[in-house]
């Protein structure tokens, strides 16, 4: 059998998935960035699994000179150079079908509460206040969605608009994307023309790092509701918050910020964060939109497959 070494945890039935297509896997979930490398050299692996703990570069792929494929268990593979990989020979796979659903419900409830107020009624119902013309809101149906990125998460989105009965188009860079019939892809300035509602689902690269920007958000002709289940590197969070103090971004859910680890902000991140939090139109929540507990075993099924076919 060949070795996979896992550095992460994993839903249990990784191990006997991987068992069934000749693999063995070592489940070290427990490792440290720094234990990695020695792990890697210590045994012969052919495969590398990870999702978030570290970033897998030239240096590290050095360690394991008999690696085959870095499998990232999870859609974004923006902690992972694909360049050093493609120099070593080194296949990347990923799993943007096993989380993809999760991604798409998410985004639909995180919509509604935000055109509904769903999360600040509760709040004002829990301290004991009833304020139902302030809590009116808008319905989804009416409106024109515009998704940036239509991958596996933007088709999610789209599948579950469609049912509400709303407009939804995307713009996508690939020439490549076609479309499935839920969504009508258009030029980036026709998005910006008509969307009422701007959704992320763009993956991280240098190339995009904070392509929403004032530039961007300046471009749209309506006022609009912003959301970001993508990475928070995507989007110029300086920029949302002018953009929300001014009135011309309606409201926001985010479920990924630029650091996402809070202890450690720059005070520019803490003062952007700080007006995130405390705005009565933004819905925050931390990073869970492809998380959940179906999700976390489909993903281990896409992987598994995607393995089975390198070997």
């Amino acid at each position: 059998m060949s070795l996979c070494l896992i550095i992460d945890d994993m839903h249990p039935s990784l191990l006997p998935m991987l068992t069934s297509i000749g693999v063995e896997g070592d489940y070290q979930p427990k490792l440290t960035p720094a234990d990695v490398p020695a792990a890697l050299a210590a045994r012969p692996y052919t495969g590398l699994m990870v999702r978030s703990k570290m970033r897998i570069t030239a240096n590290l792929l050095a360690h394991g000179p008999q690696l085959r494929y870095v499998a990232r268990a999870g859609a974004g593979v923006d902690n992972i150079d694909e360049e050093a990989l493609t120099a070593a020979g080194v296949a990347l796979v990923n799993a943007p079908e096993g989380n993809r659903d999760a991604v798409g419900e998410f985004a639909t409830g995180q919509l509604l509460a935000l055109l509904r107020h769903s999360i600040t009624a509760d709040a004002e119902v829990r301290r004991g206040e009833w304020h139902r013309e302030a809590n009116r809101g808008d319905e989804l149906g009416t409106k024109t969605v515009g998704l940036l990125g239509y991958g596996h998460m933007g088709r999610a989105f789209a599948r579950r608009l469609r049912g509400f009965g709303c407009t939804v188009l995307a713009h996508d860079i690939d020439p490549a994307v076609g479309s499935d019939g839920n969504a009508e892809l258009v030029p980036l300035t026709e998005l910006q023309a008509r969307a009422e509602v701007l959704s992320l689902h763009i993956p991280y690269s240098e190339a995009n790092h904070q392509f929403v920007n004032e530039t961007f958000l300046a471009g749209f002709q309506h006022r609009i509701w912003f959301m970001n289940t993508a990475r928070g590197e995507v989007l110029d969070q300086v920029a949302l918050v002018a953009r929300l103090q001014s009135g011309q971004v309606r409201g926001a859910a985010l479920d990924v910020l630029d650091n996402e680890k809070l202890a450690t902000l720059t005070p520019a991140q803490q003062a952007t964060f700080d007006y995130l939090r405390t705005a009565p139109n933004v819905v925050l929540s931390p990073h869970i939109g492809g998380w959940t507990h179906q999700s976390y075993q489909r993903i281990n099924e896409v992987l598994v497959a995607k393995i089975a076919a390198l070997r």
